[in-house]
């Protein structure tokens, strides 16, 4: 018999810091190490002690490398978590990416709090720093798709096992086995018709599936995200506006080259300079090509992809964008607005109404984009409000998650007679909508995830 439990200590009731803890045959591991992001009452997690000492969990098992689900790896290792962190190669590459970025923004954000003294705290510090991430780092062990992976030594300890998840490089659903329990973590699950990703794995039959519902309330549209882009891009561009679109650096930014490739070559878009002004995507995009396995994309589309833009490097270059004007398309992170170089840009253009802003994702409550997307004509950047008259469109085809039908869809043919479901990262409307459609659909009672909530396996 298996002693498993789980025990949720974040993405519940919410769609960031998704971490949960699964103790078995005396191993205690942690299944992400997410940040918070989104509200200020979230954000303050991150500056409180994690739930349970970090040198007391013995393994680290990653989903897939977006800084929800990674982000807090580099103050986990700080604070004493001494063991490896287990990931597909694909996610470790991009946490090599991923985790100095996040490091170095909350660097540059404490140092610009410190000068222009806008911080309640006399000295503010980061997060972590650059020195945590490369520690961090240097835990992480790759391992391959369909292969089961022991948590430790001797017969007893449980097994992780990576499957395909779609949604962004590496991304895999993990499931967790011991003493003839299973439990199944869908992670992020991307869509049967994604741009990039070839579609997730079926689900297995499990003893508990903890399933995310980051889009349990509602159905993508069948728009065409080509002609979606298309048509807001080439309107602004024939007025000579700037389009700035704030982009996830793995994953968005690589779908959006795709698409401006295509109408590029169709001559569906003007033929105005598109800027790559993140470093990292510019990274991330390279690391895609070794990873072609992954992607359903043919050799000549990735080839536009990587031809249709200008990558942007350097600051003065970034700095450089801000002065020249439009016509002209900048992709730069973060995709919600909640720091990097996109920040800038909007300082520089979106007063203008001429200019436009194009949100492409998700938008987590409490960030910049979700503002924006309820309509907000001011934000706070920089310790002060600024205007925003340009004009605000979020895109509705390009989520890389599967929405609701898509969820049911993917749980259906595993579902055996005793199989328990559990509902995480998503917000509390999509999570009670998704589990009133299992009741209904599926005859299955889905439990919500709470904050501290534990679950025998």
């Amino acid at each position: 018999m298996s002693d498993m439990t789980l025990q949720f200590w974040g993405a519940a009731e919410t769609v960031t810091g998704s971490r949960t803890v699964a103790e078995a045959g005396g191993r205690r591991v942690l299944v992400d190490c997410g940040l918070f992001q989104g509200w200020k009452t979230l954000r303050l997690r991150n500056r409180a002690p994690f739930p349970v000492p970090p040198a007391s969990i013995d393994e680290v098992v990653l989903t897939h490398a977006h800084l929800d689900h990674s982000g807090y790896l580099p103050a986990l290792v700080r604070d004493g978590y001494a063991g490896p962190i287990r990931a597909t190669a694909g996610t470790a590459e991009l946490l090599g990416l991923l985790l100095p970025d996040s490091a170095h923004l909350l660097e540059e954000e404490a140092e610009h709090a410190r000068k222009k003294g806008y911080s309640k705290h006399e000295h503010p510090t980061p997060l972590y720093t650059a020195q945590d991430a490369e520690l961090a780092l240097q835990r992480v062990t790759r391992h391959p798709t369909d292969v089961a992976v022991p948590l430790g030594a001797g017969p007893d300890a449980p097994t992780a096992t990576w499957l395909p998840a779609g949604h962004i490089l590496g991304a895999a659903q993990v499931r967790l086995q011991h003493g003839g329990r299973s439990v199944h973590f869908s992670g992020d699950l991307g869509r049967m018709d994604d741009l990039l990703m070839q579609p997730p794995r079926p689900l297995e039959p499990a003893d508990v599936v903890v399933v995310e519902s980051t889009y349990g309330d509602r159905a993508h549209p069948h728009v065409d995200p080509e002609a979606e882009l298309g048509a807001v891009v080439d309107r602004v561009l024939r007025r000579s506006g700037v389009v700035i679109i704030p982009a996830f650096a793995v994953g968005r930014a690589q779908a959006l080259l795709l698409l401006l490739a295509r109408l590029r070559r169709r001559e569906a878009i003007p033929d105005a300079p598109i800027y790559l002004n993140s470093p990292m995507a510019v990274d991330a995009t390279a690391i895609y090509r070794a990873h072609r396995d992954e992607l359903r994309i043919a050799d000549d589309d990735y080839d536009a992809m990587q031809d249709v833009a200008r990558m942007v490097r350097t600051v003065d270059d970034s700095k450089l964008l801000n002065l020249r004007g439009g016509p002209m398309v900048i992709i730069s992170a973060s995709g919600m607005l909640t720091g990097g170089r996109v920040l800038h840009h909007l300082l520089a253009y979106g007063d203008d109404p001429a200019n436009a802003i194009l949100l492409t994702g998700y938008q987590a409550a409490g960030t910049r984009g979700a503002a924006l997307a309820a309509g907000e004509d001011h934000l706070r950047i920089f310790g002060r409000d600024r205007p925003i008259r340009a004009e605000v469109v979020q895109l509705s085809s390009m989520s890389a998650h599967a929405d609701a039908d898509a969820i049911i869809d993917w749980l259906r043919p595993g579902l055996g007679a005793s199989t328990r479901i559990v509902l995480n990262h998503g917000e509390p409307e999509s999570l009670d909508r998704l589990r009133r459609r299992i009741a209904d659909e599926l005859g299955r009672e889905a439990i919500v995830a709470e904050q501290g909530m534990t679950l025998p396996v």
